[in-house]
């Protein structure tokens, strides 16, 4: 898979990333390496324009385009990357979503031993 960072809450089928109870959908993990490092650089620099741009709106406007084009790309937008016609929970609450369960239990805290 991905180097992804430890403290990231991941679905046990890797499609989204839980924050703050929430879903959001992984990066294919099927992509090349050097695509998706391609893709993430992009993503990079577009993100850095809307900050530079904040104040020119046609500029804005057009990093704004490319966030979305590489998100796109990474395929945490558009089509789903997934092909056994699973829905598109992007952006759920996990609580509502077949995920619940796992989630309750991923997240409950380990009780502490006794001495």
């Amino acid at each position: 898979m991905s180097d992804r960072p430890s403290a990231a809450l991941f679905t046990p089928d890797g499609r989204y990333l839980i924050v703050r109870g929430r879903l959001w959908r992984a990066a294919n993990p099927d992509l090349a390496e050097s695509d998706r490092k391609n893709f993430v650089a992009e993503l990079m620099d577009a993100r850095r324009a809307i900050k530079q741009y904040r104040n020119d709106s046609a500029a804005l406007a057009k990093a704004r385009r490319r966030v979305h084009l590489a998100k796109v790309a990474l395929g945490e937008r558009g089509p789903v990357w997934w092909s056994d016609g699973a829905p598109d929970l992007n952006r759920k609450l996990v609580t509502g979503t077949p995920y619940a369960t796992w989630f309750a239990t991923a997240v409950a805290p380990v009780p502490a031993e006794h001495e």
